[in-house]
């Protein structure tokens, strides 16, 4: 589980250095990330971006992305599916429900009040 939890916190540091790349750093620093983790009042951990440098660094980004897209398109999904539907409503009691949904009264609509102006001219 922590090797899971690091990995979920390292992704904020992959983030800015991809936002660092968009920007047009092809090669971005650990204080350049640092700089965008620092603007959005972020934390820094450094030894996530320590290793997202290390490892990022050199590399074609755009084929990185390709690659691990291909490589999520290969992993069989399920879906799941649909929850399902509810329950069907329980039947009402002999003699009971009916009469009250008959005094139940439809509201009925409000006239338009005249303001002296028109939304849509």
């Amino acid at each position: 589980r922590a090797a899971s939890f690091s990995g979920v916190r390292a992704m904020k540091h992959v983030a800015a250095y991809l936002l660092c790349v968009m920007g047009g750093n092809a090669a971005p620093s650990a204080g350049d990330v640092k700089k965008v983790l620092d603007a959005a009042g972020s934390e820094v951990d450094s030894a996530a971006l320590d290793k997202v440098v290390a490892e990022l660094g050199g590399k074609n980004l755009e084929e990185l992305i390709t690659e691990g897209t291909t490589k999520l398109a290969s992993v069989a999904g399920s879906g799941g599916g649909g929850g399902g539907g509810g329950g069907a409503a329980p039947a009402a009691a002999a003699g009971g429900a009916a009469p009250a949904k008959a005094a139940a009264k439809e509201p009925e609509p409000e006239e338009d009040e005249d303001m002296g102006f028109s939304l849509f001219d």
